[in-house]
């Protein structure tokens, strides 16, 4: 089918878009389609405010590597800032992302979409708690630093101190696992060692190489094979060496170069004060009435946008095209 067609297909689809907001395969940067030109398509981005142009001349030069390809065009292969083309592709009826080959592929049949389906709720009574522990512990941490300062821990008592403490430790603990499966989900998305963005920070795909032993004799038949004498790579066994102190008179510090160092462990934790603290947290969050409430809601919006104005990422083109008069 000649490009001038799809393009056409193209455009009348997103003509009848009505305030539908797209993400972008990589970098999952939420964005609106604001104006649709012959030769150009108009994006609004969310984060960052950012308004772009996207040009028909790029559109097709995607459009000739996708169906110049049997497998579908690799998306690790884009230039920089081209990421919003295939999720605008994505909308015609023949063209499909598939975000964990990392493709755009052409299809005969059905497809789908990187078209969000409904906005998130925006209001504080649609939120819902999560049902983990690290937010659990969080809250009562949060509550914990509210009502202490920790800006002079010396001059704080110290059942105080062991409860921070040991707060911290289950965060810590509980992040670390939620951290794991937020990775493993990341891991199938990301590609070829390619820098990902957030509103916070970014990611990257990471090789990391771990050698382990294969059986002695395996080992010490190939280096015998290679030259190499089995008694130059023969070494002492710290395992039998603490055989031996078992069965003879020597001290652990003749063989050994000890060490000590005192450090604080977390011995056991009173989950029932804790369930009880948490939930007369939830009772206060719950009983705020509704003045209250608005203006904590339009407090953490205010430091919201804040965070955002600080952590946000603004590219060079971002610049330009608010003082190009792109748009």
């Amino acid at each position: 089918m000649p490009f001038s067609v799809s393009w056409q297909t193209l455009l009348e689809e997103l003509e009848e878009l009505d305030g539908a907001t797209l993400v972008t395969p990589l970098s999952h940067d939420r964005f609106r389609i604001t104006d649709v030109q012959d030769h150009r398509v108009i994006v609004h981005f969310e984060d960052g405010d950012e308004k772009r142009p996207l040009q028909r001349d790029q559109f097709e030069s995607l459009y000739r590597r996708i169906t110049d390809t049997p497998n579908g065009f690799e998306l690790d292969r884009l230039p920089p800032d081209a990421d919003p083309y295939p999720a605008v592709w994505s909308l015609h009826p023949r063209f499909e992302i598939d975000e964990d080959a990392g493709v755009i592929v052409e299809q005969d049949g059905p497809t789908s979409t990187q078209l969000l389906e409904g906005e998130p709720a925006s209001e504080s009574d649609n939120r819902t708690e999560p049902d983990l522990a690290v937010y659990a512990d969080a809250l009562l941490l949060v509550d914990a630093l509210e009502r202490h300062d920790v800006d002079v821990l010396e001059e704080l008592e110290t059942d105080v101190l062991v409860n921070l403490y040991t707060l911290l430790s289950d965060v810590q603990r509980n992040a670390n696992g939620v951290r794991q499966d937020v990775a493993d989900v990341l891991l199938a998305r990301l590609h070829h060692d390619r820098l990902v963005n957030g509103p916070f920070g970014s990611v990257q795909r990471t090789t990391r190489r771990n050698r382990t032993l294969k059986d002695e004799e395996t080992v010490l038949a190939a280096l015998e094979d290679a030259g190499i004498d089995r008694e130059r790579v023969m070494g002492v066994d710290r395992g039998k060496v603490d055989d031996a102190l078992e069965v003879t008179d020597l001290a652990e510090s003749d063989v050994y170069d000890i060490e000590e160092s005192a450090y604080v462990r977390k011995a056991e934790v009173d989950e029932e004060r804790k369930d009880s603290r948490l939930q007369g947290l939830k009772e206060q969050l719950a009983a705020v009435d509704s003045d209250e409430g608005e203006a904590l809601r339009q407090e953490i919006e205010d430091l919201e946008a804040r965070i955002d104005e600080l952590t946000e990422f603004k590219s060079g083109q971002a610049f330009q095209s608010r003082g190009g008069g792109n748009s």
